[in-house]
């Protein structure tokens, strides 16, 4: 089974705390063990990858039951359950945050949480109470993300070939090749190439150089094997080792076999990673606004004592 949204954990949390205080990285695996997770299950990440996914709602849930009373946080990764925790598990009831709610500090904690500015104006965005604070603001991340990307991506389709094709030469440039705009590629769509529509230097002598390819295609327009292997024989006329194949589109499954097996180190970049590269270096999108994400210092604290 997938593993269990922070909510379902509160329970099986003050279960394995009841016996007095406990440390909780210690009650990962025993939980781990009741839900029957798999070892992939395990080692899941939340999207950052700084921590494990099933510790994190742990984590979330211990923070819940803490601030409706039902655990006290003792000291740093350590709690214990009070006498209020002891009552909701004599409970037969699922314990959840409408459980929680009937107590007033996790009404104050959830006001303050939920607490906006009067003349905030911002679309809220709708997300499941299944998601903890920190996977919400990650999936509300990932939305816009999406909605961003598909954006640039149908503004591509839809504009001019050299348009296109300048877009090109400034993500590259953004990515370090060329070293100026102006050197970035040569020749890039230009007659008599022999099927290849640019060379970029990879450093800012020249000495290593990549051949490019870009096809600005509609989705329905996929790139296949035969012009992978002819962007192959391009490559071979100008005795080159290394090509990019562009395109605003994406390739067959056999075009991508077909460049896997040819010798010289060919690498694709479909639709999708081409708006991709675009956000992680600003071409066609600038930042709005940085968010960071701030954790308590339990060291911080524990020299305070």
């Amino acid at each position: 089974m997938p593993v269990p949204d922070y909510q379902t954990l509160m329970r099986p949390v003050l279960e394995h705390i009841q016996d007095g205080e406990t440390r909780i990285r210690d009650i990962i695996d025993p939980i781990a063990d009741k839900f029957e997770l798999t070892k992939e299950e395990r080692a899941e990440l939340i999207p950052s990858g700084r921590q494990g996914l099933l510790y994190n709602r742990i984590h979330w849930a211990k923070t819940y039951l803490s601030k409706a009373g039902l655990l006290e946080q003792t000291k740093r990764g350590f709690a214990k359950i009070t006498d209020r925790g002891l009552k909701a598990l004599a409970q037969p009831i699922e314990i959840n945050n409408s459980y929680l709610d009937q107590f007033r500090n996790y009404q104050d904690f959830r006001d303050k949480k939920n607490l906006k500015l009067k003349n905030d104006t911002k679309p809220s965005v709708n997300l499941s109470d299944d998601l903890d604070p920190e996977e919400s603001l990650f999936a509300a991340f990932q939305s816009l993300k999406d909605t961003i990307s598909s954006d640039l991506l149908s503004r591509l389709v839809d504009s001019s070939p050299d348009f296109f094709e300048k877009t090109i030469v400034s993500l590259l440039t953004a990515m370090g090749y060329g070293g100026s705009q102006q050197d970035a590629v040569r020749k890039l769509g230009q007659t008599g190439d022999n099927g290849v529509d640019g060379v970029v230097d990879q450093d800012f002598l020249g000495v290593d150089q990549i051949y490019v390819q870009a096809k600005r295609y509609k989705a329905s327009n996929t790139v296949g094997p035969g012009d992978i292997r002819d962007f192959f024989g391009a490559l071979n006329y100008h005795n080159a080792q290394k090509g990019i194949f562009i395109t605003s589109s994406r390739f067959t499954r056999s075009a991508e076999e077909t460049a896997e097996k040819l010798g010289t180190n060919i690498v694709l970049i479909d639709g999708a990673k081409l708006v991709d590269l675009m956000l992680r270096f600003n071409v066609g999108c600038s930042e709005k606004e940085v968010l960071s994400i701030k954790e308590i210092d339990e060291d911080f604290f524990e020299e305070l004592d």
